[in-house]
């Protein structure tokens, strides 16, 4: 289940592995999202404190995570249509999860629809095709990539063997 992606799978199947995947992806973020909090910003006093800094945060990311997930494929599995409206309905319900994490209507309800209107691009480039994030073919990937040149300019062959200053 490790090297299970998203979309191994058609929608409104293995559920289960998607709610995995994209939770722990959210627990990801959430993880540096607490770093940052607890390094730079709020600072908890004792270990209980920090653990619950953490849990602050991690939780309701991943609760959004579940949220988006569980009810785009159960949309998608009532509906019994593939469109964008399942991935709508899932980001309203993560903006939900937001929203009550902070307590405030006024912040869930545009969050709600932003994040229903991203699922709509999202599942609009996953159906035509479109690449979010390009591979970048010169980037480092390897432990062999350090024996790769990636100098702008080669250098000159009259100064390969320099070993003292001008005379």
């Amino acid at each position: 289940m490790l090297s299970y992606k998203y979309y191994d799978s058609p929608e409104g199947q293995d559920i289960f592995k998607k709610t995995f995947v994209t939770s722990k992806y959210a627990a990801i973020t959430g993880l540096t999202a607490a770093s940052f909090d607890v390094l730079m910003y709020s600072h908890p006093k004792g270990f209980v404190n920090t653990i619950g800094r953490y849990a602050w945060f991690i939780g309701p990311m991943v609760g959004m995570a579940a949220a988006f997930t569980v009810t785009t494929n159960v949309a998608q599995n009532i509906r019994g249509k593939n469109d964008k409206i399942n991935y709508f309905l899932g980001g309203v319900a993560a903006g939900s999860v937001f929203g009550a994490w902070q307590r405030n209507a006024t912040v869930a309800v545009p969050l709600s629809v932003l994040l229903g209107v991203a699922a709509v691009i999202k599942k609009t480039g996953v159906d035509e095709g479109w690449t979010f994030f390009p591979e970048i073919s010169h980037a480092t990937k390897t432990i062999q990539s350090v024996r790769h040149d990636w100098t702008l300019v080669k250098d000159l062959e009259e100064y390969k063997n320099f070993t003292t200053g001008p005379n």
